[in-house]
């Protein structure tokens, strides 16, 4: 299993649409692609602008290939990329 961690910034006036917007990504676009587990996101109490994505994901390839290179995510981008501040820093954690 793979853990990928997105850190990303968001502009203050937009926290509440942003979390609207990714619940809404995460349901239509993430859930449904192949080796997907889970999805948590966690806001930065002392930078409450930084905000972290973990994303489980069966293999890296499942992320890298099969999402990234899928219609699904740029309709993920669609939804959620107008928030970002500056492109998000993304890394990928192994969970053995």
């Amino acid at each position: 299993m793979i853990l990928e961690i997105a850190c990303i910034e968001i502009a203050p006036e937009n926290h509440e649409a942003f979390r609207t917007a990714i619940a809404r990504a995460v349901e239509q676009e993430l859930s449904a692609s192949p080796g997907f587990i889970d999805f948590t996101l966690h806001q930065g109490i002392e930078r409450p602008e930084a905000y972290q994505l973990h994303i489980r994901w069966a293999t890296l390839e499942d992320h890298t290939v099969g999402f990234r290179e899928s219609a699904r995510f740029t309709a993920w981008r669609d939804i959620i990329g107008f928030f970002f501040v500056s492109p998000p820093s993304v890394e990928h954690w192994s969970t053995n």
